[in-house]
């Protein structure tokens, strides 16, 4: 798979860059350089899963909700990885069951009742 090449070269680039960056000993910008690192390669893991079982469909509705409510749709997506890691989802899942899905994950839409006197 083309998603998995990719992930392993940009993990085996971070461990380059992590040993030398080792071998300069360059301490705190050290750790905070290995947690940037940790942190894009967690986000290219979460992209893979989720460009693995969403389809182009889910996926445009997806960034939709995260360009309109961006904690949201972050949520959501962390939600969707939770799901695919624990073998929940069987085959991809298409714009139909996203739907489904963000209408169970998003809160219903507070009404208001005003009363004139």
């Amino acid at each position: 798979m083309p998603d998995e090449d990719e992930l392993e070269e940009l993990r085996r680039k971070k461990m380059e860059q992590l040993r030398d960056q080792q071998g300069q000993g360059q301490g705190q910008e050290m750790d905070e350089e290995a947690m940037r690192a940790q942190q894009e390669q967690a986000e290219a893991q979460k992209k893979a899963l989720l460009r693995q079982y969403l389809t182009d469909g889910a996926r445009k509705r997806l960034n939709t909700v995260k360009m309109s409510k961006p904690e949201q749709g972050e949520q959501i997506e962390q939600q969707l990885v939770a799901l695919a890691q624990s073998g929940r989802v069987q085959g991809q899942i298409d714009e139909e069951q996203m739907k489904q899905l963000l209408q169970e994950l998003t809160p219903d839409s507070k009404s208001f009742n005003i009363r004139r006197r």
